[in-house]
């Protein structure tokens, strides 16, 4: 039997959760695996062949924001790039209105085709589109490494017949075996016939582009399998998936999630993305490591400070550039110093008149000289309650127990922490 080198590169294993098909049996007794079940295969092939692979990420732009959650699979793709295959990144403006029902207990609600377009664009922002390229999640400057595409292209123009057809496809029995379907089947909460059609349409994008791979994370296994499974049907080679970690939230608990108010943005301003990752729980910090640098984790020990600050250090210098970074990590160290000496500055909210807007409240406690300020502050991103970003000026407090003890930030330096009176 001939021999074949079928180990992965070291960046590709990286974080790798699952890949299927794995390192894929013969097809037959005594036969060598082929680059339709192998990986390696399948990139020694296209670098003979002098073709880079098309490796698709989709995502459904339903909100405004990316975090460090996300961000896991944007680095796995931009690690494709840089080995020089072409990213397929497809802005699912035609399935964010339907929404994937993955790890969702209820029908979503549709998104207007104007909200999901100004998602997009927010999204495009943050991955680097318009940004110099060393702070760039992806490659958007060099020739033939990334492709964006909108799977309306595709999916908008799909007749009756060409969804019977895709529908046709599947069953009832697989659709119910996909984890989220059978926990509400089996507990009776309504899932509406649209919902189906997701997986068959994330599926149908990779026919569209005729996809090498997919990335995912570990719970889009049925959706990647589905796109393998279209690809057969329309006599395509199929992809193969890669699965990433879920990541957990700052919580430790919890994945990522905007809703659980455990996460860190890619927006963020230094201080505090570099503060929020130097707490991160020392249980963590392997994963954080691992999955969002290119630092070897062996080589800074099995925990401790230092392997803390190493990791906040590396990711905040990404986003926002090394001297950035290292200037954040001062002005932590410094708030720390300042809040072991003398404690946050208190403010007292006996003077305020509640309820109270988040401009309001600003201004009455001398934080801003005027309304007018303290909106300007909020609007340009300059405030903070418990860390997190204010960015509503009318945001509305009902009484003083809803911000007792709370630490409100304006700008980098002023602090004060909120009390009764």
């Amino acid at each position: 039997m001939a021999e074949h080198t079928v180990e992965l590169p070291t960046w590709l294993e990286r974080g790798l959760a699952d890949l299927f098909p794995a390192l894929a049996p013969a097809t037959s007794a005594g036969a060598d695996p082929d680059a339709d079940n192998c990986l390696a295969l399948r990139l020694q092939e296209a670098e003979r062949q002098g073709r880079p692979l098309r490796i698709k990420l989709g995502i459904d732009p339903t909100g405004t924001d990316i975090h460090l959650g996300h961000a896991i699979l944007f680095r796995k793709l931009r690690a494709f790039q840089d080995a020089g295959h072409t990213a397929v990144l497809i802005l699912g403006d035609f399935t964010a209105r339907i929404g994937d029902p993955t790890g969702k207990s209820a029908t979503r609600v549709q998104l207007s085709a104007e909200a999901v377009e100004a998602n997009a664009a927010t999204y495009l922002s943050q991955l680097g589109q318009g940004q110099p390229a060393e702070r760039s999640l992806l490659d958007f400057h060099t020739p033939g490494r990334l492709e964006v595409r909108r799977n309306g292209e595709w999916l908008a123009d799909l007749d009756l017949p060409a969804a019977i057809d895709l529908l046709a496809t599947s069953t009832v029995g697989q659709m119910l075996a996909k984890d989220d379907f059978s926990r509400r089947y089996g507990s009776g909460t309504p899932i509406s016939l649209h919902e189906f059609l997701y997986p068959l349409l994330q599926g149908y994008d990779s026919v569209a582009i005729q996809a090498d791979l997919e990335l995912g994370g570990t719970d889009q296994k049925f959706n990647v399998a589905m796109g393998r499974d279209l690809q057969r049907h329309f006599g395509q080679r199929p992809q193969f998936g890669l699965l990433l970690p879920i990541l957990p939230g700052l919580d430790g608990v919890q994945k990522m999630s905007k809703s659980l108010g455990n996460t860190v943005g890619l927006d963020e301003d230094p201080l505090s993305m570099y503060a929020k990752l130097e707490k991160l729980p020392d249980a963590l910090v392997g994963d954080y490591l691992t999955l969002l640098t290119d630092l070897d984790p062996a080589a800074l020990g099995a925990g401790g400070r230092e392997r803390q600050q190493a990791m906040a250090l590396a990711i905040t210098a990404q986003r926002h550039g090394l001297a950035a970074a290292e200037q954040a990590q001062r002005d932590a160290a410094a708030l720390v110093a300042g809040a072991e000496a003398a404690q946050v500055p208190e403010a007292s909210l006996a003077a305020v008149s509640f309820p109270a807007t988040a401009f309001y409240l600003l201004r009455a406690l001398g934080l801003c000289a005027s309304s007018s300020e303290a909106r300007r502050q909020i609007q340009g991103g300059g405030v903070r309650l418990d860390g997190e970003k204010l960015t509503d000026p009318n945001q509305t407090f009902a009484a003083p127990d809803d911000l007792a003890g709370r630490v409100l930030q304006l700008g980098r330096k002023t602090f004060r922490r909120l009390v009764p009176g």
